[in-house]
């Protein structure tokens, strides 16, 4: 079925296939809302079901020539698949359907280099881009099989041209890491000394979209970027927030709130070993804030899926407080403003609150006072510094 255009966006299919996965996107909605933050508009979906993937094509002949026909007919000039490509799939399908090809994997890496902002979170774009394209040499250029040598050429005799490629992007590969390296060591740092200082360090964690610069802002009254689309912020950026005392609670401290990248479903190994300098703020914290989008009916398989990524970077043992936010668009407002929720067995402390509308935040102050409270004081005279990434 058609999408409504924009004029001003590139028209692209959008094609599922549906391996019978539990969390297989039917409407492909979240395709959706990537290509349109990658700059592109959707103007037709197919999807189909298969076992398993079409060795040669992914989807099979068949489904590729209706792909192809469905293309012609409504002027679409690219193609994405909700799934990951072999670079074999991928070049094989740009040679059926002529046009170019793309899978979620490459649109996440697309919008990570749009929204990336400091030096530490391009670096990060820079090094899955580069472990992404060192797989898909070939996929486009025949010219890479041509071969290379003799007195005065570059490289070695009989070097191809797609091993020289492949040398120059494991360089490149090489310059960044040792940079990334650098950038980590930094973290590092100043990691410690909030640990000298006695800091209690909270981060916010969640699905993309949830609203965690928004709460963020809330907290802090800081003025990071935040709006309602896919990865509007990737740097972490760190500030402090004074907790005063509370009826009950004796904090009146000062800790230390980090927003992070959001994650997202199958969010691209390469982009997890890319910013593992930042998700280590996650892994290093005494407290995570879980947030939560309430009003996406999705919002079970989200939570599923942060946890995957928090043990995969480690910080699956760190305490977790789920904040189930933007209460102000439910159709019904919760019953209470906090309940025990099971997550993965184990009872967490579940806060219902709007960042738009600041309702329930004063709870959440209070249950932040009572876990800083609960933890170290810092050092007498320690100044806790303000670290944008």
């Amino acid at each position: 079925m058609p999408d409504i255009q924009d004029k001003d966006a590139a028209p692209a299919i959008l094609v599922g296939v549906d391996l019978g996965l539990p969390h297989f996107d039917a409407e492909l909605e979240e395709l959706g809302e990537l290509a349109r933050t990658a700059g592109l508009e959707p103007v037709g979906r197919i999807t189909a079901k298969r076992k398993a993937p079409d060795a040669a094509l992914f989807v099979g002949k068949g489904k590729a020539d209706e792909i192809k026909a469905l293309a012609t007919e409504l002027g679409a000039t690219e193609v994405l698949f909700d799934q990951a490509l072999s670079p074999g799939q991928q070049r094989n399908l740009e040679r059926h359907l002529g046009l170019p090809v793309n899978d979620r994997t490459l649109l996440i890496l697309e919008i990570f280099a749009q929204r990336a902002r400091s030096h530490e979170g391009k670096l990060q774009v820079e090094l899955a881009r580069l472990q992404y394209l060192s797989t898909r040499l070939v996929r486009r250029w025949s010219h890479l099989e041509r071969q290379r040598g003799g007195i005065g050429a570059r490289g070695g005799p009989g070097e191809t041209q797609i091993e020289l490629d492949r040398r120059m992007i494991g360089d490149a590969i090489k310059r960044t890491k040792d940079r990334l390296d650098k950038v980590k060591k930094q973290r590092t740092t100043q990691r410690r000394q909030r640990d000298r200082q006695g800091a209690f360090n909270i981060s916010l964690v969640g699905y993309t979209n949830a609203g965690k610069s928004t709460l963020f802002n809330a907290l802090v009254k800081a003025q990071a970027y935040a709006a309602n689309q896919l990865f509007a912020t990737l740097d972490t950026t760190t500030r402090r927030l004074y907790l005063d005392d509370v009826e009950g609670v004796k904090a009146g401290r000062s800790v230390s709130l980090s927003d992070t990248v959001g994650f997202i479903r199958d969010l691209p190994h390469g982009l997890i070993d890319a910013f593992q300098a930042t998700l280590q703020e996650a892994a290093d914290a005494d407290l995570l804030l879980h947030v939560v989008d309430a009003a996406n009916p999705h919002h079970p398989e989200q939570i599923e899926e942060v946890q995957r990524v928090l043990h995969e970077i480690g910080a699956a043992e760190v305490p977790q407080v789920l904040v189930f936010n933007k209460t102000d668009a439910l159709q019904a407002a919760p019953r209470q403003r906090s309940d025990v929720f099971e997550l993965e067995g184990a009872p967490v402390r579940r806060l219902f609150v709007s960042s738009r509308t600041a309702d329930g935040l004063p709870d959440l102050r209070r249950e932040l006072a009572e876990r800083a409270s609960s933890e170290r004081t810092p050092q007498p005279g320690a100044q806790l510094h303000e670290e944008p990434a």
